[in-house]
């Protein structure tokens, strides 16, 4: 059976290499385009539930527009679903990722100017030039030269970058430090590290290798309908609804605590 999340059909369209496979009334190549606000829900149907979230500067395949939304497949996990058609914006070949939980464009290259968008991180951005201690990005507006780094240098840590978002809210779906999820979390996490990773926790459990005891930095552990990091072999950092927002917990109390509440032991531990 198909994973809606990852099928890039709706019944009307279909993507251009499902032809033969699925029944549509047209197939498509699609169109490349970026995401042009800072932040944009990837929902299941039109007005439907939230799945995930897109950032500024990623790209997105637009397959289908109906109305104010667009039928699109996300380019960083392969996700499908709607989105705000105003949301986008045409392409560009980011050369920098925001590399701080998250920052400004500002209108000049001077701490007092307006604040033009907010950027969470791994936003992508294209810079031209630099100047005053800011880079200047190819629409015009400033970013602190330290909030960002090449986008062909990633990170060697997923669990420093987890740690970034410590404190963060607790939001189903989300994808920035104003709201993320578990699964949320280990995809900023891996994928600022260079890694390929899906958005939900059933399809990160294939990441990596099993593993045993002793837990491990950088180690995934899975419940059903969730995952954590290891910061050590006995705390580890996770986005979750006790607590609703990204926190540290040990890890024995946190797997008896899961257990007690009704959701089952640890399904897989899991190392890249």
């Amino acid at each position: 059976m198909t994973d809606r999340r990852l099928h890039p059909t709706n019944g009307r369209v279909a993507a251009r290499e499902l032809e033969g496979t699925v029944s549509a009334d047209r197939f498509v190549d699609g169109v490349t385009m970026c995401v042009g606000a800072s932040v944009a829900d990837l929902c299941a149907a039109p007005d439907g539930p939230r799945d995930r979230q897109v950032l500024f500067g990623e790209r997105v395949r637009v397959l289908e527009t109906v109305g104010a939304h667009a039928f699109v497949q996300a380019d960083k996990d392969g996700y499908v679903g709607y989105l705000d058609h105003n949301a986008l914006m045409d392409p560009f070949d980011a050369t920098h990722v925001v590399c701080v939980p998250s920052t400004h464009l500002l209108e000049r290259p001077k701490v007092q100017a307006p604040n033009i968008r907010a950027l969470p991180f791994l936003s992508r951005i294209r810079i031209v030039s630099g100047a005053e201690g800011y880079f200047e990005t190819h629409d015009g507006l400033f970013v602190p030269r330290g909030h960002v780094r090449p986008a062909n240098r990633p990170f060697e840590d997923p669990t420093t970058v987890a740690q970034l978002f410590f404190g963060a809210p607790y939001l189903w779906g989300g994808n920035t430090v104003w709201g993320l999820d578990c699964s949320g979390l280990v995809q900023a996490a891996l994928i600022a590290c260079g890694h390929t990773c899906p958005g939900d926790s059933d399809m990160q459990m294939t990441l990596g290798r099993p593993a045993e005891s002793p837990f491990k930095r950088g180690d995934l552990l899975f419940w059903t309908g969730h995952v954590a990091i290891c910061v050590d072999a006995q705390v580890l950092i996770h986005a979750n609804a006790f607590t609703m927002s990204v926190a540290y917990e040990e890890i024995q109390p946190a797997i008896d605590r899961i257990a007690e509440q009704g959701d089952g032991p640890v399904k897989a531990h899991r190392r890249l």
